[in-house]
C-alpha cells in the first residue's frame, strides 16, 4: 500500500493562503508533494508566501495568483491560471473568508451582513462551480470548505459570521450528494479558535480567550499547522472515503 498521505502529482488551489491556516495548509500540501497556487487579495503577500513555502519544502511546489474572493472575475481568472499552468486542479480548499462586524446581529448594517454571506458563502460556491466540472470529468478530485465550530453555536459578537459558516456546511452536504457518484468528495473542516491574525478579535480579548480555553479539553488555542493536517488527509488517498463530513478540530471545546 502507498503512503497515504501522498500527494504527488496532485494540484491544490488554496484560497486565503498568503498567511494563517490557509498558509499553512498551502505550506503542508506542498510538503507531502502537491503543486500548490497561493492565493489571496495581495500580490505582494502572496508572492511572500510561495517564496516562503518553497524554501522550506526545497522546490518549487507553489505558485502565486493574487484573487478577491468577492470578485467572480478573479476566482475565473485564479481557475483560468491554475488549469493553464498546470493542466488540472485535483482539490480545491476554500479557506477564505471575510468577517468586517465584530458585535451583536441587532447592530450590523446590510452592507455588512451582504458582505460576509457573499465572501463566506457565495465565493465558495462560484470557485466550486469553476473548478467542480474538470474533477467530475476525471472522475476524481477533492473539494475542502474551511468552516467553523461557529457554525454549531450562537454567539452574541460573531453571529453573523456563524450564520455564514452554518451555510458552508449546508453547501458541504449539497455537493458531496451531486458530485459523490462522480468520484468527487466535498468536506468540511470546522476549526475552533486558533491562533491567526483573523481572529485575533477573539484571542487578543483576555475574556474571551479565557471562556474558549477553560471550555475546551486540552485547554489552550489552536495553531494553524493543526488545521493544515486535516486538509492534508482530506486531500490525500487517506482521506477517500471520507465526503459530506463537517469535521471539528477544536481541542475539544465541542466535547465538553
Amino acid at each position: 500500500m502507498g503512503n497515504l498521505f501522498d500527494l504527488t502529482g496532485q494540484v491544490a488551489v488554496v484560497t486565503g493562503s498568503s498567511r494563517g491556516i490557509g498558509k499553512a495548509i498551502a505550506h503542508r500540501m506542498a510538503e507531502h508533494g502537491a503543486h500548490v497556487v497561493v492565493s489571496s487579495r495581495k500580490a505582494d503577500a502572496c508572492e511572500a508566501a510561495v517564496a516562503e513555502i518553497n524554501a522550506a519544502v526545497g522546490r518549487a511546489a507553489a505558485v502565486a495568483c493574487p484573487a478577491n474572493i468577492s470578485s467572480k472575475d478573479d476566482l475565473a481568472r485564479l481557475a483560468r491560471f491554475a488549469l493553464d499552468r498546470f493542466g488540472k486542479v485535483t482539490a480545491l480548499v476554500c479557506n477564505a473568508a471575510s468577517n468586517p462586524y465584530f458585535g451583536p446581529m441587532a447592530g450590523i448594517s446590510d452592507e455588512q451582513f451582504t458582505k460576509i454571506l457573499m465572501n463566506n458563502v457565495v465565493s465558495n460556491h462560484w470557485l466550486i462551480g469553476l473548478l467542480a466540472p474538470q474533477m467530475l470529468e476525471r472522475g476524481e478530485g477533492s473539494i475542502t470548505l474551511v468552516s467553523s465550530i461557529g457554525a454549531f453555536r450562537g454567539s452574541t459578537v460573531i453571529g453573523a459570521y456563524n450564520v455564514s459558516k452554518a451555510a458552508d456546511l449546508q453547501l458541504v452536504r449539497n455537493y458531496a450528494a451531486e458530485f459523490g457518484p462522480r468520484g468527487v468528495r466535498v468536506n468540511a473542516i470546522c476549526p475552533g479558535l486558533v491562533k491567526t491574525d483573523f481572529a485575533r478579535a477573539l484571542w487578543e480579548n483576555p475574556a474571551i480567550l479565557e471562556q474558549a480555553v477553560a471550555g475546551s479539553c486540552l485547554k489552550r488555542i489552536g495553531q494553524p499547522d493543526e488545521i493544515a493536517g486535516m486538509a492534508v488527509f482530506l486531500a490525500a488517498p487517506a482521506g477517500a472515503f471520507t465526503t459530506g463530513q463537517a469535521l471539528i478540530v477544536d481541542g475539544g471545546a465541542m466535547a465538553v
